[in-house]
């Protein structure tokens, strides 16, 4: 394995473009040891049939006690926000998914449709008559977070204290001492805002979980916890990238923005497309070898960190033919935008319908949509596991 690759992961032209370098990973040493700027040593795992693997692999353990030493610097697993899916494995995660999924069905989603047209509706309308725009801060952050707040029952006046908080958090050991009073800030809201719905109650979300039950099952104090401020995170930070990233492709490249007007047809291939060349993930989150493990001809140690970039595998040229090129009709996009196996994101149908309505409805209002400034002069957002853009400025 070739070991002479240096990445500076606070290197603001490798987060604009990590790409040149995940290739050149999975060229030369697809499964690779770094140093990350929290201090940790975690494996990489760059290329598609290893991700699969790993992501299914139960030697691989997400829970903080197989971690021990090495989750040093992980800040979301901080003990009161510790219990949520990604955190545990089997039997904890089995129990976690099926009490969360007893809430979070499918037709409560796809019940969502007609709110979510409406949201897209009023955002857009807000843009009316406006020359100019940043469509992350009013179409691509609003849309998801009133959605997600909304069904949880969240008050829509603590939306932008949200968005400061999970900046901060995404970004990791980059937001420096900024990361252990967002931290705690979301703790203390998510815990006075349960104290508050077991005293009211309501019909939304929040109020589901804490009464949801099955075979005389509940969620603890601290999984309830834990399972709304990982809701909260990932339900509208993907979203927001998705919607960013996508918007971002195609006007990169006006045919594509034409072509996928023209034909709307393309749409439901085009956003697993985006997922796959641009998706909102860039990294699994750590996973702990239990024992040695073998990835890609490497012998990994019991004890050591995994992370899988998905960002990477989702290029990876021996999966999808002509993986470095953007296609809008591309099939079988078996991507792992959303990870695989027992972690697959539950989230995934309600980030797809609310990219659907979002894609749909800034091709009917604004056809000529385009980029107030070069694609390659936009700044990309800090950290190794979210992929997004802090702005995007566009003409309408």
């Amino acid at each position: 394995m070739t070991q002479d690759l240096q990445i500076d992961f606070t290197d603001p032209a490798f987060q604009n473009n990590p790409h040149p370098v995940y290739a050149q990973m999975r060229r030369t040493g697809p499964v690779r040891r770094v140093k990350l700027p929290s201090g940790l040593e975690p494996w990489l795992v760059t290329r598609y049939d290893d991700a699969r693997r790993a992501l299914t692999d139960p030697r691989l353990s997400k829970s903080i006690h197989a971690a021990g030493s090495a989750g040093a610097g992980q800040p979301n697993l901080t003990t009161p926000i510790s219990r949520h899916m990604l955190a545990v494995d089997p039997p904890d995660h089995t129990r976690l998914r099926r009490l969360v999924s007893a809430a979070f069905t499918a037709r409560r989603i796809e019940g969502l449709r007609p709110r979510i047209e409406e949201i897209t509706t009023d955002l857009l309308d807000a843009l009316a008559g406006r020359h100019e725009a940043d469509l992350i801060d009013t179409f691509a952050f609003p849309l998801p977070i009133q959605v997600i707040c909304e069904l949880l029952g969240v008050p829509a006046e603590d939306q932008n204290e949200f968005r400061e908080w999970s900046n901060v958090i995404v970004a990791g050991s980059l937001a420096g001492d900024r990361l252990a009073p967002a931290v705690t800030a979301l703790i203390q809201y998510i815990t006075a805002l349960l104290a508050e719905r077991r005293e009211h109650g309501g019909d939304d979300l929040l109020s589901g979980l804490i009464q949801v039950r099955e075979e005389g099952d509940r969620l603890s104090a601290e999984e309830l916890s834990s399972m709304v401020f990982l809701l909260l995170i990932a339900g509208h930070e993907t979203t927001v990238n998705l919607i960013g990233n996508g918007v971002w492709l195609l006007l990169r490249d006006r045919q594509r923005w034409e072509r996928l007007r023209a034909d709307r047809s393309l749409l439901p291939a085009a956003i697993e497309e985006f997922l796959r060349f641009e998706g909102p993930v860039e990294t699994s989150t750590f996973r702990i070898a239990t024992e040695p493990v073998e990835i890609g001809g490497v012998t990994i140690a019991a004890g050591d960190p995994v992370i899988v970039v998905l960002l990477s595998a989702n290029r990876d040229e021996d999966r999808f033919p002509d993986a470095g090129e953007l296609r809008l009709d591309r099939a079988n996009n078996n991507h792992l935008a959303f990870g695989h196996g027992i972690h697959y994101c539950l989230g995934a149908p309600l980030a797809r319908l609310e990219a659907q309505i979002a894609f749909t409805a800034l091709l009917d209002r604004f056809p000529d949509l385009r980029l107030a400034v070069d694609a390659d002069e936009l700044p990309w957002r800090p950290g190794t596991l979210l992929r997004g853009l802090y702005h995007l400025p566009v003409l309408l």
